[in-house]
C-alpha cells in the first residue's frame, strides 16, 4: 500500500539501537521511499549514522508532534515490543498520528484497521495496513518445490533477529548486479513493507505454513534463476516454531547459516545454550534431508553479524569462523555478500 509519493515517519522508541527495532532499522537501511522522521524519544537529536551506521539524512526526533513538522503521510510502526502490542503511552501517538492525517503502516500482531477509535479518526484519503494478515487460498505442503530448477537459498539462524532477512537483500542485490535472474522472497512483515512480494508467515496457520511458502517459491521459481527465501525463527530457539515450514515448503537447494558474532545463548532465554557452529550445521542439514526423505541440502556459507564489533575485531571473528566450519564467512552487510554468493554458485 505504499507508493514512491509517500513520506514515512517511523515509530522507533527504544529501537534504535535495540533488536526490538529491527523492522524500522531495515526500512531505513532498505526502503526506497522516502523517510523523514525517527521517532525515538531515547535518541532524540542525534546522528542515525552515528547511532546505527546507515548513510540517511533523518531527523531523530522524541515524538509524533515533532515529527509533523516533517510533512510525513505515513506513520510506519517500527518497533515490535513484546507480546506484539504498544504500551497505551506509545498507542496514543498512534492515535495522534491518525489524526494528524496519517496512514498507517502496522506491523504487528494486534491488528489495528478495525480499532474504533482509529476507525474514528480515519478521513477519507487515510488507510491501516495490518501487514500482518493470513493470506487466502492455502493449501497445505506437498514438496513440490524440488521439483523446480532454481537454486532456493534459505537463511538460517542461530538465534532470532541475527540478521537473516538483511543478509538475504544483501545476497540479492548482489546477484543481480552479476546479471542473474533473482528474486528476494519476503515471510515478514518487514520484507512485505519493503514492497516484495512473499507472505506473513506467523500470522498463518501451523497445518499451513509449509503451504504457504511452497505456493510463494512456486509462484517465482520458474522465471528465476535463484530465489533468496527469507528466513525465520531458529531451530535452536525454545520460541520459535517457523523454521521448519520454511525448509519443508521452499525445499532449498542451499542453507546459509547466519549467526551474531560472539554469542553464546539464545536472546532472553540464556538457559539455552548455542551449540558449536559446526553442531548448528550439521542439525540444520540433517533436518533439511530428513533422512533422505528430501534432497541433501549443505550450508556454504557463514553470514556473521559484527554490528558489535569494531573493524579490526569483525574481521578477527570472521577468520575464526572460517577456520572453525571451513566454510566461507563474511558480514555482508558491513562487508560484501559475495564470498557467500560464490560459495552458492561454486
Amino acid at each position: 500500500m505504499l507508493n514512491p509519493t509517500d513520506r514515512i515517519a517511523i515509530l522507533l522508541h527504544e529501537g534504535t539501537q535495540t533488536s526490538k527495532g529491527k523492522t524500522g532499522i531495515s526500512l531505513l537501511r532498505y526502503s526506497d521511499i522516502p523517510i523523514v522522521a525517527v521517532i525515538d524519544q531515547t535518541c532524540a537529536g542525534r546522528s542515525l549514522f552515528d547511532l546505527t551506521g546507515i548513510d540517511r539524512e533523518v531527523a531523530i526526533v522524541a515524538s509524533v508532534a515533532e515529527a509533523l513538522a516533517y510533512q510525513p503521510t505515513v506513520l510506519a510502526i517500527g518497533i515490535a515490543p513484546s507480546g506484539g502490542a504498544l504500551p497505551e503511552v506509545w498507542r496514543q501517538e498512534v492515535k495522534q498520528a491518525v489524526a494528524g492525517g496519517l496512514s498507517v503502516v502496522n506491523g504487528l500482531h494486534t491488528p489495528m484497521a478495525n480499532d474504533p477509535e482509529l476507525k474514528a479518526l480515519l478521513q477519507p484519503q487515510q488507510w491501516i495496513w495490518d501487514v500482518r494478515q493470513e493470506p487466502s487460498g492455502l493449501v497445505i505442503g506437498s514438496g513440490k518445490a524440488r521439483e523446480l530448477n532454481c537454486l532456493r537459498v534459505l537463511t538460517v539462524g542461530t538465534d532470532m533477529s541475527v540478521g537473516k532477512m538483511s543478509t538475504s537483500l544483501e545476497l540479492n542485490r548482489v546477484t543481480v548486479q552479476r546479471g542473474m535472474r533473482s528474486r528476494f522472497l519476503a515471510t515478514g512483515q518487514t520484507g512485505l513493507m519493503l514492497g516484495h512480494d512473499g507472505i506473513p508467515l506467523d500470522a498463518i496457520r501451523i497445518d499451513f505454513a509449509a503451504g504457504a511458502v511452497e505456493q510463494l517459491v512456486m509462484r517465482h521459481g520458474f522465471d528465476h534463476d535463484i530465489v533468496y527465501v527469507e528466513g525465520q525463527g531458529s531451530l535452536m530457539n525454545p520460541a520459535s516454531t517457523a523454521t521448519l515450514p520454511l525448509i519443508r515448503g521452499s525445499q532449498p537447494t542451499h542453507l546459509i547459516l547466519v549467526h551474531r558474532a560472539g554469542q553464546q545463548q539464545i536472546h532472553n532465554f540464556p538457559q539455552v545454550k548455542i551449540p558449536p557452529l559446526l553442531k548448528v550445521i550439521q542439525v540444520y542439514e540433517t533436518v533439511a534431508a530428513a533422512g533422505g526423505a528430501f534432497a541433501e541440502t549443505k550450508v556454504v556459507g557463514i553470514a556473521l553479524n559484527t554490528f558489535h564489533l569494531s573493524a579490526d575485531e569483525a574481521e578477527g571473528a570472521i577468520e575464526q569462523v572460517q577456520l572453525e566450519t571451513g566454510l566461507p564467512c563474511t558480514d555482508p552487510i558491513r562487508f560484501t555478500a559475495e564470498p557467500l554468493l560464490d560459495a552458492i554458485l561454486a
